[in-house]
């Protein structure tokens, strides 16, 4: 069967080095897009307010612990939110037995420039430098992982407690993430959104977001995950 005169001429205008090298440039993208965010999660971002939930956060801290096999100096970290902007820290230490914290989140931000979490501990003295280090850097990366996807941890990630202050810098380690390294449409992933704040509330904790793409690829970035659950 002969293929029709205009079919011919519209697949002869097809210029396939340029279908190719779409597939190039933007395959890695939506690969990384469709694995990092779903629809709710990126509607949620671009509206500014994204609520992470407890059950979310611990099982994200669940995985890592049970990464760490019997090297981990805990059995488990679980948190749990409060309306009144607390959030409680209860970890299962092998050395010390349980460790109960309750604190608040001073700051909590990722931009071009910086991506850390400040927790003030309000209830006890905090405990050794290198079990909050373990502790704190998996509860950084357990609250961001919605936003940013799943990041294996490093063992050298910057921790430092002050007084009853513990500062996680996780900067490095997400600009080296997979969302670090690849760009969309000239725009970073990694860059297109910002956290301003992250508030306790009851059940989870609610971020501040802001999504910066213009709308036009935000549509794209919604096409993207939209197409994955179909």
């Amino acid at each position: 069967m002969d293929m029709p005169v205009n079919l011919q001429q519209a697949f002869a205008n097809i210029d396939i080095a340029k279908i190719q090298q779409a597939v190039e440039d933007y395959g890695p993208a939506i690969e990384v897009v469709r694995g990092t965010w779903d629809y709710a999660t990126l509607q949620e971002i671009a509206d500014g307010k994204l609520f992470v939930s407890d059950d979310m956060m611990n099982e994200a801290i669940a995985k890592q612990v049970a990464a760490q096999g019997d090297d981990a100096p805990v059995t488990s970290v679980v948190l749990k939110s409060h309306e009144n902007g607390r959030l409680d820290i209860t970890a299962d230490t092998k050395k010390l037995g349980p460790v109960e914290l309750s604190g608040t989140i001073e700051e909590f931000v990722h931009d071009g420039d910086q991506s850390l979490l400040k927790y003030h501990v309000r209830s006890k003295n905090i405990p050794q430098h290198g079990l909050m280090s373990w502790v704190f850097s998996r509860i950084s990366l357990s609250m961001a992982e919605r936003m940013v996807g799943h990041i294996d941890l490093p063992e050298d990630m910057p921790v430092t407690v002050k007084r009853n202050v513990v500062t996680v810098d996780f900067h490095k380690v997400l600009t080296e993430s997979r969302l670090g390294q690849t760009t969309f449409e000239g725009h970073p992933l990694l860059d297109m959104v910002e956290i301003k704040s992250a508030t306790p509330k009851d059940g989870g904790v609610l971020f501040e977001t802001e999504l910066h793409v213009p709308d036009d690829v935000k549509a794209a970035l919604r096409r993207m995950v939209t197409e994955k659950t179909e």
